[in-house]
């Protein structure tokens, strides 16, 4: 019996069943669960991030690019649920790729998306610390400013190392944390708006203090910088909702994945609309738009706009929450995300190791080194130049979104392919928007990347992008097509949908079959 096998122009490699038993997950998660996951790992985007879609568009740019962006979620998750519950495996976007585009689909798809949740958890740590810092900063009256020090990056080992202890404790911790970060968030942001009230704070004039921009075509006081700013803002729009799209990477974690999967998604989204309106509306209508346009911690400039400076520095200090929420949420995508492609053999195939209490602690520990690494790069390079220091939080920030939109967009092609590919296959939830939907949601996934690639702002960003793509592209064409494993993803591609549920039938139902009966 041969202990290799090509197919298709990659090569599998027989693993057996104990290559499984050290790569196993547990279900430790229902519908709160979920919702509390995707919500955890999305809430940041309330406290820092969105702000920066002011200074691109003004508030009505930004606002009218929050709609747009909502149309999208809409359409992507209603899809992406029909898929998850279709092929209930960690594997998420990778493994919905894989089986409509093939292996080189599956790997440009999960790659993607490796990019997005690794640079998404360096921008929330980088946001993090600077509000950690701010804090200490007032409580003891600047005499414990660590970022004032060039000491920074002592909160960006802090927090790394806190989280990936969480991430590494169980999944069943992971999801009660994110529940309870997701509750007391939330009424954070809630206690924002009726403080700002109650304080007489709120004075809707103030967002429209950005001054139009009379060298652009069609600028006004609704949009300064005119309806270009529109697009320019989109991938700021996409903070209020980027990271709830990773609920597939928790199926194998999940009790009822088929009927969870897709309910935690939506109810997750319409939970961040709201949120994500509290903010948009009522911090710039207390700070003015201008002010906070570039800021890293908008939500402590709000409270800071109408409660004394050591009460707004406690305030701050329990929003802080939100935005630790989100650092737990994205770690556990990263984490289910590198070790489903490096299951599969598209990564080294340590990191996908689980260890007694089966968590990705190896995935964990490698997103977080490499995440650290990039942030102090960006740091370096801030220090060096003082025109990209004023922008490197949004450039960090574009890096993540624009591995999201790519993921994005390939997803809703594989969505569609998959429609017509495999029409008989299990689908026990579908989507009430269908292709059309999926479609929709493709095209403003595509105007976004356009928007962040027409963008001269941030050419940075697009280096640093095309450069990751074509070493991950070099070292998958030499190295990693050749050592794939047939896990739970590949066999629901080359089976076409026949196995299904790897828990039910094995994680190497197919290894017989494919290895005994050579072509």
């Amino acid at each position: 019996m041969s202990d290799s096998r090509s197919v298709g122009g990659v090569t599998y490699t027989q693993a057996g069943s104990e290559y499984f038993q050290k790569r196993q997950l547990t279900r430790a998660a229902g519908f709160w669960g979920l919702w509390g996951l995707g919500v955890a790992a999305v809430v940041s985007g309330d406290f820092s991030g969105w702000n920066f879609g002011l200074g691109a568009a003004g508030w009505g740019g930004l606002l009218i690019a929050t709609l747009i962006i909502i149309v999208m979620y809409f359409g992507m998750l209603f899809s992406i649920g029909e898929m998850s519950a279709a092929l209930p495996h960690t594997g998420g976007a990778y493994s919905f790729a894989r089986s409509a585009m093939g292996p080189w689909g599956g790997f440009i798809t999960g790659f993607a998306e490796t990019i997005e949740y690794v640079f998404t958890t360096g921008v929330i740590v980088l946001f993090s610390a600077d509000y950690l810092n701010g804090i200490f900063s007032i409580l003891t009256g600047g005499a414990f400013d660590l970022k004032e020090a060039g000491l920074q990056w002592v909160w960006w080992i802090v927090l790394y190392a806190v989280f990936i202890a969480l991430n590494t404790a169980g999944a069943a911790i992971s999801f009660r944390f994110a529940v309870v970060v997701s509750i007391l968030t939330i009424g954070i942001l809630v206690l924002f708006g009726v403080l700002a009230f109650a304080n007489g704070a709120v004075d809707f004039s103030r967002v429209w203090d950005i001054a139009p921009d009379e060298s652009v075509a069609g600028s006004s006081e609704f949009l300064p910088f005119g309806g270009m700013g529109i697009l320019f803002a989109l991938p700021f729009a996409m903070w209020f909702f980027l990271g709830i799209e990773e609920l597939p990477l928790a199926a194998e974690e999940a009790h009822n994945p088929q009927k969870d999967i897709p309910r935690a998604g939506i109810w997750g989204l319409l939970t961040l609309i709201f949120t994500g309106a509290i903010v948009l509306f009522l911090n710039p209508a207390v700070t003015g738009s201008a002010a906070i346009a570039a800021s890293g911690e908008p939500l402590l400039d709000g409270f800071r706009a109408f409660l004394p400076p050591q009460l707004a520095a406690v305030l701050a200090l329990f929003a802080l929450i939100g935005l630790l929420a989100s650092l737990q949420g994205i770690m556990f995508a990263y984490g289910r995300n590198m070790y489903s492609l490096s299951r599969a053999g598209y990564y080294p195939k340590f990191l996908s190791l689980t260890g007694k209490r089966q968590t990705p602690w190896v995935a964990l520990l490698t997103g977080a080194i490499i995440g650290f690494v990039v942030l102090v790069g960006v740091d370096l390079i801030t220090k060096a130049n003082e025109d990209i220091g004023a922008v490197s939080n949004a450039i960090v920030l574009n890096i993540a979104v624009w591995g999201a939109v790519i993921s994005y967009l390939l997803q809703m092609v594989s969505y569609i392919v998959l429609k017509v590919k495999l029409p008989d296959v299990a689908r026990p939830y579908r989507s009430p928007v269908g292709i059309t939907g999926a479609a929709i949601a493709g095209v403003i996934a595509l105007a976004t990347f356009i928007g962040q690639f027409i963008n001269p702002g941030y050419t940075a960003a697009i280096i640093a992008i095309g450069v990751l793509y074509v070493i991950g592209l070099v070292i998958f064409a030499l190295v990693g097509r050749h050592r794939l494993v047939l896990s739970p993803e590949e066999e629901y591609a080359l089976s076409g949908g026949r196995h299904r549920d790897p828990q039910a039938e094995g994680y190497d139902a197919m290894e017989k079959e494919v290895f005994d009966n050579k072509p």
